[in-house]
């Protein structure tokens, strides 16, 4: 199944057609990745195929892996998305390194106000939280969409970061109360031009939330 499945990917013009194979095999049967190979002497019940099948003729077709599982890993943490947030990338977690260093050198004498603006899944703001070791954290973070805000906060729940972050419906700063009482403002905004559309990946551009990909103009910049 995963030979013929991740051969199948390669053909559809994936770069990673094992490892997302592996993904969705494992997610199917239950089991962490590294049991798929102890594992080769068993068949897979009819139920698990039929849910793996699924998932791969989807996937060809566009369907992030992510959305398929419902999760992705990022900073170590695990964390719930679906189609009204972005897929963390991997170059996000730089964000969250710079943001921890800059947070290490402030003063332990008093609470670290964070904001973190366009939240969605809550990865940024809950990778802060649960990495910042023992300094005090009071932790902000927008999003103009309710429904990404709930992911977050379940997000958060998960990770028992649920009790240092509020949660905020707002339009960038719009609707955070004070927001000069931040020590550090951190987000990862749309920045794709609407001009780039053509340029972006299938998968990407048809399965998305656009409000979390492209800025409001041409330029990316808006």
């Amino acid at each position: 199944m995963l030979d013929w499945t991740a051969g199948y990917f390669r053909e559809n013009g994936s770069d990673q057609s094992r490892l997302e194979a592996e993904i969705l095999l494992a997610e199917a049967l239950g089991c962490p990745r590294i049991e798929l190979y102890t594992r080769f002497d068993e068949e897979p019940a009819e139920k698990a195929k039929a849910v793996f099948r699924d998932w791969v003729s989807r996937h060809a077709e566009g369907e992030p892996v992510a959305y398929l599982v419902g999760h992705k890993e990022f900073f170590s943490l695990r964390f719930e998305v679906n189609g009204e947030v972005l897929i963390p990338r991997p170059e996000t977690e730089h964000l969250v390194t710079e943001a921890l260093d800059a947070i290490k050198k402030m003063s332990d004498a008093r609470p670290v106000h964070v904001i973190d603006v366009g939240t969605g899944s809550g990865c940024v703001a809950v990778a802060i939280c649960k990495h910042a070791g023992k300094k005090n954290i009071s932790m902000t973070a927008s999003d103009v969409s309710a429904s990404a805000l709930g992911v977050a906060a379940r997000n958060a729940k998960r990770h028992a970061g649920a009790d240092r972050i509020t949660f905020v419906e707002s339009d960038l700063l719009g609707g955070v109360s004070q927001p000069e009482s931040f020590h550090l403002i951190v987000s990862n905004p749309p920045y794709l031009g609407l001009s780039e559309k053509d340029e972006v990946d299938r998968s990407v551009l048809e399965f998305e939330p656009h409000e979390a990909l492209f800025a409001s103009g041409p330029e990316g910049t808006e």
